[in-house]
């Protein structure tokens, strides 16, 4: 074995250790820090400088994205103008290793003239941070894994440890879903895992049906003839059930047999018994489905089988799902 290997192994021993000692030492202050954050009526706003600062912005990003109002507020823009950023119902959430950061003191006295409450994420537990705060997160000492012993590793990595830790136990707590989870992720193949069929298919308004019994040209023309887009015309009885789906194969292949088929009954022409999707199926099952079977359209219906929509693959399309097989 190599000698990067032999450390490299050993910078990843001191990081997980520092991860396994702060699990051991969660108590009473972790409790506080998840009822304080819970309770918070404004936005959780994260802080801290340096190194601490990028783990105080993925803190920020993290609570966002499931559920809790936050941004990062950087301490010393704070201190020239963006502390008009908070407001007394705000929680500020500030990080630093030692606690005794300039930027950070600074910061301080506003939040606390403010009225906002603050929680901090620290290992300095005499430092004037740890003092001021409402409540303390402490971060067990732990040597940094660096040859040196200067650069942040082992603290930044215990840090947003304990921050994905607090952002995830306030998640379960307000019992955070997964159609939550895409709201808050539109874009991308996280989003497009969670979206639904509702999110994307044509109301009944966008996707006219025909009748059973009407004649094929009249349902053809009432749809907007055949340069209509979709290239699909769902079939519904006198209840709205569907019964089938008349598509551009159906006209190619009739035409190619019977050229006077316009003139019969829709019933005749269509395809009966379609495949369809619920309005609360997944987008990327409908997709898969709609993929393994070549079909372009897809009818909605409601669980009576009542035909309420039209999932268009063009929609699915643009919504990202060729990307990644829309997973």
């Amino acid at each position: 074995m190599s000698e990067e290997v032999e450390y490299g192994r050993e910078v990843l021993r001191l990081e997980a250790e520092a991860v396994a000692a702060l699990a051991r030492s969660l108590g009473e202050s972790f409790d506080r820090a998840v009822a304080m954050v819970l309770s918070c009526g404004g936005h959780v706003i994260t802080t801290g400088m340096g190194k601490s600062g990028i783990i105080a912005q993925k803190i920020s990003a993290t609570l966002a994205s499931t559920g809790t109002p936050s941004f990062f507020l950087h301490p010393a823009e704070a201190s020239h103008g963006d502390l008009g950023r908070v407001g007394e119902r705000d929680l500020v959430l500030a990080i630093s290793n030692s606690g005794a950061n300039e930027e950070l003191r600074r910061l301080i006295p506003g939040v606390k003239r403010i009225g906002a409450r603050l929680l901090s994420i620290t290992a300095g537990a005499d430092s004037p941070l740890a003092r001021h705060s409402d409540c303390v997160l402490p971060l067990p000492p732990a040597p940094e894994a660096c040859p040196v012993g200067l650069a942040p590793t082992t603290s930044t990595t215990a840090q947003l440890a304990l921050g994905d830790a607090l952002a995830m136990t306030v998640a379960k707590r307000r019992n955070f879903t997964r159609e939550e989870y895409a709201l808050y992720h539109p874009g991308g193949a996280l989003g497009r895992k969670l979206m639904r069929v509702r999110d994307l298919m044509r109301g009944i308004e966008g996707a006219a049906a025909a009748r059973t019994g009407q004649p094929t040209r009249e349902a053809l023309l009432g749809a907007g003839g055949l340069g209509r887009r979709p290239g699909a015309l769902p079939v519904v009885d006198g209840d709205g059930v569907l019964k089938g789906l008349l598509t551009d194969g159906d006209i190619r292949r009739h035409l190619l047999r019977d050229p006077s088929f316009l003139g019969r009954p829709i019933e005749e022409v269509m395809t009966p018994d379609p495949l369809s999707a619920g309005a609360e199926d997944l987008a990327a099952s409908a997709w898969h489905a709609m993929k393994r079977r070549n079909f372009d359209e897809l009818p909605v219906v409601d669980p009576a089988g009542r035909y309420i929509g039209l999932l268009d693959v063009q929609d699915l399309l643009q919504a990202g799902f060729a990307e990644g097989d829309g997973a």
